[in-house]
């Protein structure tokens, strides 16, 4: 394509949102990054890439001129910054924002000029976070809120979760020592922080953004076995340590929200506290990695303790200075300091940590004790968190500051509630809340929706069975007054026989107390069991899993599943559920849609030569799978909420976009029911907002993620 040179120079201009504008020349192109798109204009085309920002984003680019001489061979490579921050060419380096060079532009075709971006290469940004003191500081919400920070300055935001333990993946360790299994939709069994990582960012992740010690070592190991090593002596530098280096760069350039193109920003949380003897193959390869990928491109946060020490009520500064000389000595050097701390900090406690932990003091910041995580971003907002990352990861042109302001009224109205909704939470796991930790959040989304305040009375299901009340009657008396007071019963997953006796007693009185209930996979099976015993008259109803030679098995193992190997051999990840009938509550709670896909964990599901009896007593199956032989969501039309699930629909739950299940309960809860089948009719997914409130902004609170609980769960920390 020849076009006429316009006068004698042609100016580019970089207008606010990406707007490229040609001097005397009427054409308007969008900028794009690595796709090609064609807008005609006044004498011929155009040609630009796809871009990761977007003009609702508000990003407002640096305004500069760049004029060239355009038939000249420049005979070099231009290289350019994240976002045109800067512009580099040949070996000289120059960087032509700040030197504002021009060149005379002559004859030749304007075609010659776009050539150059073809040359362009984005860089992907790395924000790596890491521990140090103490474990459990919540390097997990504070890598989350960054990813959200980041994400509201308009960047695509991506983040992977490094943990040092040998398994392969979370899925057959135990609750009470992990914390809950996360499940992806790809069916990978995940460490509970990449939950926080959807949930704050709003993406889908994928097994491959959980790295552990297991997962690399097998696959060296694996390809030591085909050879791919030539006969070298394999070590953990630099073979492991390449591997955990080209995993993360693989994986960082997986897109995870719905968008073409790889993200901008992959926040890469690595688990544990430094100086733990398994994260040591781990730090090496991040130090090396640090430098292969250059400074501007690589920003190192660490989340350390300042902890106040009440004798003398002083903010003490040494654990983190040890910290940081010990992550120093292993090659990698902060950039930020994330200080956990009951208080803000003292302005003489930064000068003290900036001056013998080497960092400045704007890149201190303070992770007080705050209400409810939601308030985690806000304060890193409010501390110029995201101006000192943008530094180091050298983003000047990224002017605009964070766009929160839905999730600051969040916040706040989270902080305001004061009419309390009781929800029954009768598990096997409640002496470690974490274990249900995804039900939690999905429960607080529901009830900040709902626009109550969520009190959680755990109940152990053992001590609502009939053994417990022979053996110790004050526990089981205890545990009767918590299910009693509750507005709501939901019984979650679990494994194993231990309890499941209580669960059933818990179904039974939702049903027969006209109680809102919900039951999530174990939760199901149970319900069903407990109306074959109570309904159907059949006393000896159970599942294969607590009974294998029961007469009237409710529950079976699945056929594909494996009785010899425990891992990933479970029916898992996102499955499709169709409907079955209309006047479904399920159904309208889901916006009237056709079928759904939520995720599944379980190898155990309903006997489908039950469901015929089943249903002639009055249960009724309202939704299957494509082959109508697996039974997904269970309804009782006759009770105000009674709704029992195969899958985990907590796993999708999102602030603000609250799980469509556990909204229903809340609501029925609440008396809003109605009001809230009314408003989901007709929407692709809950139709249901939440109200925007003032308030004071976030300050100092005592309160567990906005969540109160009575009984013997743990409460989460921040």
């Amino acid at each position: 394509m020849f076009l006429r040179p316009i006068n004698s120079i042609v100016t580019i201009d970089i207008a606010p949102y990406g707007l490229f504008r040609l001097d005397g020349f009427c054409a308007k192109i969008w900028v794009t990054w690595f796709k090609q798109i064609w807008h005609q204009g006044t004498g011929g085309s155009l040609r630009g890439y796809e871009g990761h920002y977007k003009m609702k984003a508000g990003i407002k680019l640096q305004n500069f001129d760049f004029l060239s001489q355009i038939s000249e061979n420049w005979g070099g490579k231009f290289k350019v910054g994240l976002l045109k921050s800067s512009w580099k060419y040949g070996s000289s380096g120059k960087d032509w924002e700040k030197v504002n060079r021009v060149r005379q532009a002559g004859r030749g075709e304007l075609d010659d000029l776009f050539s150059i971006w073809e040359a362009i290469k984005k860089e992907m940004k790395y924000v790596l976070v890491t521990g140090g003191v103490v474990s459990g500081l919540g390097k997990g919400v504070t890598a989350s809120s960054i990813g959200l920070l980041l994400q509201a300055c308009g960047l695509r935001v991506t983040s992977i979760k490094i943990d040092p333990y040998l398994n392969k993946d979370a899925g057959t360790m135990s609750p009470f020592e992990h914390g809950e299994v996360f499940v992806l939709d790809d069916g990978g069994e995940v460490d509970l922080d990449l939950g926080n990582y959807e949930r704050f960012l709003d993406v889908k992740l994928t097994r491959d953004n959980n790295i552990t010690t297991g997962k690399i070592y097998q696959s060296v190991i694996d390809k030591e076995r085909k050879g791919d090593y030539l006969g070298k002596t394999v070590q953990v530098v630099p073979h492991i340590t390449d591997a955990i280096q080209d995993w993360i760069e693989r994986v960082a350039a997986i897109p995870v929200d719905g968008k073409e193109g790889p993200p901008d920003v992959c926040v890469i949380e690595l688990g544990g506290t430094i100086g733990d003897i398994e994260s040591m193959p781990f730090i090496e390869a991040l130090g090396q990695f640090s430098y292969r990928v250059g400074a501007g491109n690589f920003c190192l946060i660490h989340v350390s303790l300042v902890p106040v020490l009440n004798v003398v009520g002083e903010q003490k500064t040494k654990p983190t200075q040890h910290s940081v000389r010990g992550l120093r000595s292993l090659g990698l050097t902060p950039n930020i300091l994330a200080c956990r701390s009951t208080l803000e900090l003292e302005m003489n406690v930064k000068a003290k940590l900036s001056r013998f932990c080497h960092v400045p003091e704007e890149n201190i910041v303070t992770l007080y004790d705050v209400s409810n995580i939601w308030h985690i971003p806000l304060l890193l907002r409010d501390q110029k968190a995201h101006e000192a990352i943008l530094k180091v990861l050298d983003l000047p042109c990224i002017t605009s500051k964070p766009v929160l302001g839905e999730w600051t009224a969040r916040a706040q109205l989270c902080d305001k509630l004061n009419e309390p909704i009781r929800v029954a939470m009768v598990g096997k796991y409640t002496g470690l809340s974490d274990s249900y930790l995804s039900v939690l959040k999905a429960l607080l989304h529901a009830s900040v929706a709902c626009k109550r305040k969520l009190v959680i009375n755990w109940v152990s299901a053992s001590d609502l069975e009939d053994e417990t009340a022979i053996e110790n009657p004050e526990v089981n008396r205890a545990a009767w007054d918590s299910l009693k007071s509750a507005d709501a019963v939901l019984v979650p997953g679990g494994f194993g026989d231990r309890g499941v006796e209580g669960k059933i007693i818990a179904a039974k009185y939702a049903r027969e107390n006209n109680i809102p209930y919900l039951g999530i996979c174990l939760g199901m099976q149970t319900a069903v069991i407990e109306y074959a015993r109570s309904v159907l008259g059949l006393e000896n109803a159970n599942s294969t899993e607590f009974d294998q030679n029961t007469k009237n098995p409710c529950v079976i193992f699945m056929p594909e599943g494996s009785k010899t190997h425990m891992g990933g051999t479970m029916r898992l990840g996102s499955r499709r559920t169709y409907f079955q009938v209309t006047n479904s509550k399920a159904l309208q709670l889901y916006g009237n849609q056709r079928f759904i896909d939520e995720r599944h964990r379980h190898r155990y599901e309903v006997n489908p030569d039950m469901v015929s009896r089943l249903e002639k007593a009055g249960l009724s199956f309202t939704g299957k799978d494509e082959s109508g032989r697996r039974m997904q969501i269970i309804e009782l039309g006759n009770h105000p909420y009674f709704i029992g699930v195969q899958f985990h629909p907590e796993f999708k739950s999102r602030p603000g976009k609250p799980s469509a299940l556990f909204l229903g309960l809340i609501a029925a809860a609440s008396g809003q029911l109605d009001v809230v089948l009314k408003k989901s009719v007709g929407s692709k997914a809950n139709g249901f907002t939440n109200g925007i409130s003032g308030g004071s902004p976030h300050r100092y609170g005592n309160g567990v993620n906005g969540i109160h609980t009575n009984g013997n769960g743990n409460g989460l920390h921040a």
